[in-house]
């Protein structure tokens, strides 16, 4: 099911869960994940709007995950007269909060500021602290914690299929795909610029990449800042004849769509590289030193170069001339050994 779940789901969960009833009648449950720019509140009201949904499922509970890191802008961000504040609303109808990243907040009274904003806002709903989202099953299965009659409170309206909820139209989202490989050192340098002029619009960023010359999958994601991208820990490979794509996804505020997208496919490897092996090159390490390209595409990079003297060996991480260069001799440029 694809689409904006928030504001598709009165029909389309309603009739994926029917479909798919009779097959996982004897499980234990059904876990929904929603988006990060979700309203809950859809989501909750089809298991109470719809009488044939109503009879096969109950409504176990809503767990909310919070950045502790990042909470607190958006918490406190204004938005315009009518339009709602997604991280409030999902705090407001949680069952239970999940704390996390608690590791990347040193300072102990911010942390205590984060529970108490939360708690401001949901004071029923327990809080746990964790790293990485582990929080043991029993804390967030089964626990039938979901009170309709709480949550009409919070929200009359609750049960109200007709009425509207309007979200902020400068918070959206962008994905981009191509089938091919990107250089993994252009995407870096890329990100870290992005993040140093973006950073406070870049609520969720994350793509699974093929990178040239290495057969692991490149998996990145960050919130604001904060940044990681790695080969794939579980070692997911390639497999053979697989189509090798890039794709990813961006979530922020006044994001420049075509920007993103452009910056993202100057990312892609280029299909023929300027030099070729045994080429005599220059490669800017400290200071520009000559060599001869050893290898293409070794370790994700454009060229492995075998410096002169007992400098060793280089890489050159991008194909232009601020990092490699064809080796000039008498004031001419040369590019092959005699």
């Amino acid at each position: 099911m694809n689409g904006c779940i928030c504001c598709t789901v009165r029909g389309d969960l309603s009739k994926v869960l029917k479909k798919i009833h009779k097959k996982i009648e004897k499980f234990d449950g059904v876990i929904i994940e929603t988006t990060g720019l979700a309203d809950p509140a859809p989501v909750a009201q089809t298991f109470f709007v719809d009488d044939t949904v109503e009879k096969l499922y109950k409504l176990d509970g809503i767990i909310t995950v919070v950045d502790a890191k990042h909470i607190l802008p958006h918490l406190n961000e204004k938005k315009p007269d009518g339009v709602e504040n997604e991280a409030v609303e999902q705090l407001a109808f949680a069952d239970r909060v999940l704390l996390n990243k608690v590791d990347l907040v040193k300072d102990e009274k911010e942390l205590e500021k984060v529970e108490k904003s939360i708690k401001a806002i949901n004071a029923t709903a327990p809080i746990f602290k964790c790293t990485n989202s582990v929080v043991h099953p029993k804390h967030l299965i089964n626990i039938g914690s979901f009170d309709l009659s709480r949550t009409l409170e919070k929200d009359p309206e609750f049960l109200d299929t007709e009425a509207e909820h309007e979200h902020d139209t400068s918070v959206s989202s962008v994905s981009c795909k191509f089938e091919g490989e990107l250089n993994h050192n252009k995407l870096q340098m890329w990100i870290g610029k992005l993040i140093q002029t973006k950073a406070n619009d870049l609520y969720r960023y994350k793509g699974v990449l093929a990178v040239k010359g290495i057969v692991k999958k490149f998996v990145f994601q960050g919130v604001h800042m904060l940044f990681s991208g790695g080969f794939d820990t579980y070692k997911q490979r390639w497999k053979e004849g697989e189509k090798r794509e890039c794709r990813f996804v961006f979530i922020g505020k006044n994001l420049d769509k075509k920007a993103l997208k452009d910056g993202f496919m100057d990312c892609k490897a280029k299909d023929e590289l300027r030099f070729k092996v045994g080429d005599l090159v220059e490669a800017r390490c400290d200071k520009w030193l000559p060599g001869k390209i050893a290898a293409l595409w070794d370790g994700g990079n454009p060229y492995r170069i075998e410096l002169e003297g007992d400098h060793g060996e280089c890489w050159g991480p991008i194909d232009d001339e601020n990092f490699v260069r064809a080796r000039t001799v008498a004031g001419k440029k040369r590019k092959s050994a005699e």
